[in-house]
């Protein structure tokens, strides 16, 4: 099986690399896997580093804006897992058109070109971001989408085109829609990772608003197994949820962050709270878990614990990302 990761120097996409590389998704059998990555502020050569050396790599630097470069990268796989994003809500209030011309434009070259060179299957990787916010009760893959910044809208249209292209033209896609996730080689402008190395720095933290604000967390293993089970085994126009095990006030999160950094609430700073910020999601997965077989594994508390780890550990990597102070 030849594979195409885009976005595969990022934090999710260079995660799943290394575990197609490394026999951490063993259902699937890899001949080849090509990363596509612009290599943007969020991505970095090193997440890569330990599958490098395999011969089944081989990473293009270039932008899935670029129709010709995605054609041109696409032909010869069977299989496209599309990670490749603007991210960063905060970033996408002040810079839509990014967000638009990358997670919309970029999703459709993408589309145009596994069409045309009779991919087997298009993963379109998404976010419970779509469905806006939701007060109580979780959402199912029938809810209508709602979402609330440019980066949650145009996540939803590169959704929607690609269960288009499976209804006009017969592409088999599925999607998946994640809750928040965490762990090692995640940018730091992220909430845990962005706490964990200012407190590990000696700096304050910000807290938006009250803290009241609801996620469910995910472990960055757990969201690439979903991905694998919804390749392997998802329904051709198949929408997935992988929702996690625990929700969190961000307030509950960061006292957890303070524990494993052994700080205390001294170094929180209350800031004004994100324009159009969602109070609350949660996901329903009971489809996934019926038709896929997945759940999550990775307990929250040992999750963190790992991750905090990771970072303390791993200071070469992190530290030249962060502004100086």
């Amino acid at each position: 099986m030849r594979i195409l990761v885009t976005g595969g120097a990022g934090f999710i996409g260079s995660a799943y690399v290394r575990r197609l590389l490394t026999g951490a998704e063993p259902t699937l059998d890899v001949d080849a896997v090509t990363v596509l990555d612009a290599y943007t502020y969020a991505a970095t050569e090193g997440a890569l580093d330990l599958v490098r050396a395999d011969p089944r790599l081989r990473t293009v630097r270039g932008d899935v804006r670029d129709p010709a470069l995605v054609d041109a990268t696409v032909r010869g796989h069977d299989i496209v897992v599309h990670l490749a994003a603007e991210s960063h809500v905060d970033r996408s209030i002040t810079e839509a058109a990014a967000f638009v011309t990358t997670n919309v434009v970029g999703t459709q070259n993408l589309l145009d070109a596994a069409l045309r060179h009779g991919i087997r299957r298009f993963v379109q990787v998404s976010t419970d971001e779509v469905y806006g916010s939701i007060a109580t009760g979780s959402w199912t893959e029938r809810a209508p989408l709602d979402p609330s910044s440019p980066y949650s809208a145009s996540k939803a249209a590169g959704d929607l085109l690609t269960l288009a292209y499976h209804r006009t033209h017969g592409l088999d896609v599925v999607v998946t829609r994640s809750a928040n996730t965490y762990g090692p080689y995640q940018y730091p402008e992220k909430i845990v990772p962005l706490f964990v190395t200012n407190l590990l720095d000696g700096h304050d933290v910000p807290l938006y608003g009250d803290g009241g604000n609801v996620r469910e967390w995910l472990h960055v293993d757990d969201h690439c197994h979903g991905i694998t089970r919804a390749l392997t085994h998802g329904r051709a126009g198949g929408v997935y949820h992988l929702g996690g095990t625990t929700e969190l006030t961000n307030r509950e999160l960061t006292d957890r962050l303070l524990a494993a950094c052994d700080a205390g609430w001294d170094r929180v700073r209350p800031v004004a709270d994100r324009k159009g910020h969602d109070r609350r999601y949660a996901l329903d997965s009971t489809t996934t878990h019926r038709e896929l077989g997945w759940a999550p594994t990775t307990d929250l508390d040992n999750g963190l614990t790992a991750t905090v780890e990771w970072y303390r550990d791993n200071r070469a990597w992190w530290e030249p990302l962060k502004p100086r102070r």
